[in-house]
């Protein structure tokens, strides 16, 4: 599957209407910025032609040096320094001159590119940056079911590899596209004007030498897209291994893991070595042909000098020209490479862009006291998209505000589900679920979901510190009540001993922190959110006894005056509930308190309990 993506992101597309119309659907972000990146592309062009001054002045150098007048706005080339015909025009006669003119020029086309590549800078960096908000914000904002199908490794890379070759195609590869193309056409007009038979012969040999390059890119580009994939079935090798060190240092297979590592290497290996023969090859032909050209018009610039048809500074010209030209050939190629991955890269960019997001319904219900959080099923079905399997069936059940109830089952009986559809993370099709008797659709969901805390099993704390991490349930609090959530949590205790305090750093998912102090600090920073409806997923399940009694009396001070669904495996911890659900396949087979189902000698819930005794 990694190899999959990794091929998929080193694709090529082709540069066709319809792919180009896709990059023209991220190029949408320099919009903003439109006056600098016109400011830059005319520094761009006038750079380009000044440019191409050098080689003409160079060759206007060398004939003054060689004796002969240049006259300025004539094509009047004089070959004796007592001419009287010198009436048309400006007469440079004096090398200095020349090379004045040409450092002048130089100086000009120096300040141009600074500021064409200062005002670059500015269109790309801000576009990017605004396209990796505008892509983060649109992956936070999509439903649970697209990140279903999508691994964050691949969202992870189309945030940075894919927007970083858009970020290349903004800073270089646009502006270096109209510059080559620049130099290029006008390059061929400057030789074409001044020397036009040494260009017809130019062109004459010149397509031979580019199906030769064609043939040996080519088959570099197959052996590189080989190698790039060979490199990366063996990094996968290095993610799973390190991501597992656990389970290879438990089973003892690191010379096992060491052993498929370099299997893999020595394929990267022949794979490289092979592609390195068509690189020696082609370079040993660019050193050839580049020469061999040089060589060949040499010898028929210099029949022509015999002639009298050029004189020695057209042919320094147009060598130089020529070298332009060539160079630019070259940079197409690449620059051509590289909008076919931008390509590529947009198309994925886009797809994330182009995804339905979660509908919100606006967002004017107020935070304080909206939902008083009673909870109604009416005959839901559900299933899970892209399945066929139903993990609710008909389910029904109603709970009223302030209501402590247990939802107890076997794994997969669709316990999780419940809550997952109560967060609205899916939309149902069938059935109806209601809270406060409105239909939950009919709320505004980010003003809904603020009415909803959660302290699952598995605590995500973020790297920050503990105060970052239990305001994030308000951000708007103030620092008296995060000490109050942190109070009502039992977690001052432990927090106070920390030689930083708030300001301790927890660690990548909270690894600093114990099992019961990220607990208890999520609990704070649901107190800090103050719900109406309050989700606890097993939230003492994985804890010590000590650890356990502070987190069972924070969730007390917690769950008071508040709907609470309890998702339970230790059925010990629900005995003093309101009401227990006992689902299996989907159903609810069960309902009750904990006394009344315990009695039912026949009944799931009683089965499940005597299990738990017998384990114990």
């Amino acid at each position: 599957m990694a190899r999959k993506k990794k091929e998929e992101e080193t694709i090529k597309r082709p540069l066709n209407k319809e792919n180009l119309r896709k990059l023209l659907g991220i190029f949408q972000f320099m919009l903003p910025y439109k006056g600098k990146f016109i400011i830059g592309l005319i520094c761009l062009f006038v750079s380009s032609f000044l440019v191409l001054s050098f080689p003409v002045l160079s060759g206007k150098l060398l004939d003054v040096a060689s004796g002969k007048a240049w006259i300025i706005s004539s094509n009047e080339l004089i070959s004796n320094l007592q001419n009287p015909e010198i009436s048309k025009g400006i007469v440079i006669r004096d090398v200095t001159q020349v090379a004045m003119l040409l450092m002048g020029i130089l100086v000009i086309q120096s300040i141009f590119s600074f500021i064409r590549v200062y005002f670059f800078a500015i269109v790309s960096e801000n576009s990017i940056a605004d396209l990796r908000k505008t892509a983060f914000s649109k992956m936070l904002h999509l439903p649970m079911k697209y990140f279903d199908a999508k691994r964050v490794g691949d969202l992870i890379s189309r945030l940075t590899s894919d927007i970083a070759i858009l970020q290349e195609t903004f800073s270089i590869t646009t502006a270096e596209l109209f510059r080559q193309t620049t130099v290029l056409l006008v390059g061929i007009v400057i030789i074409a004007v001044m020397v036009p038979k040494l260009t017809l012969f130019m062109l004459a040999v010149f397509p031979a030498l580019v199906l030769l390059a064609l043939f040996f890119g080519r088959a570099i580009r197959r052996f590189s897209k080989e190698s790039q994939a060979q490199l990366g079935n063996t990094n996968v090798i290095v993610e799973e291994t390190l991501q597992s060190v656990l389970v290879v240092k438990a089973f003892t297979n690191e010379a096992f893991e060491v052993k498929r590592y370099g299997h893999s290497m020595d394929k990267t290996v022949q794979v490289a070595l092979k592609a390195a023969k068509y690189r020696g090859g082609f370079i040993s032909f660019i050193v050839f042909a580049l020469f061999g050209a040089i060589v060949a018009v040499m010898w028929k610039g210099g029949s022509l000098i015999n002639e009298g048809a050029i004189t020695s500074g057209d042919l320094v010209t147009f060598v130089l020209v020529t070298m332009f030209i060539g160079a630019s050939i070259a940079g197409l190629g690449d620059m051509f490479g590289q909008l076919q991955r931008a390509i590529g890269a947009s198309e994925r960019v886009l797809e994330v862009l182009n995804e339905d997001s979660e509908k919100n319904n606006g967002d004017t219900l107020h935070r304080e006291s909206a939902i008083e959080g009673k909870i109604s099923f009416e005959k839901v079905s559900f299933k899970y998209p892209d399945t066929n399997v139903n993990v609710l069936q008909d389910v029904s059940f109603e709970i009223n505000p302030g209501e402590k109830v247990a939802l107890v089952g076997p794994s997969g009986a669709g316990k999780s589900t419940i809550i997952q559809l109560i967060m609205r993370f899916y939309e149902i099709e069938e059935g109806n679920i209601k809270v406060d008797g409105k239909e939950i659709s009919g709320y505004p969901l980010k003003a809904f979901r603020n009415n909803i805390g959660i302290v699952p099993q598995e605590v995500m704390l973020f790297g920050g510190t503990i105060r970052e991490n239990i305001l994030y349930g308000n951000p708007e609090a103030t620092e008296e009540e995060v000490v109050l959530a942190a109070q009502k949590a039992n977690a001052t205790e432990f927090i106070e001993r920390l030689e930083k305090g708030y300001e301790t750093i927890v660690g990548d998912r909270g690894v600093k922190l114990s099992g019961g102090q990220r607990q208890r600090i999520a609990i704070a920073r649901a107190i800090l959110k103050n719900p109406g409806i309050l989700v606890l997923d097993e939230a003492t399940s994985s804890l010590d006894a000590e650890s356990e009694i502070l987190v069972q009396k924070a969730l007390e001070t917690l769950m008071e005056g508040r709907t609470t669904i309890i998702i339970a495996h230790r059925l010990s911890t629900i005995k003093s509930v309101d009401n227990i659900l006992v689902i299996r396949d989907g159903k609810i087979k069960e309902k009750g308190k904990h006394v009344e189902l315990s009695q039912k000698t026949d009944g799931l819930y009683s089965h499940l309990l005597k299990l738990q005794i017998l384990d114990n």
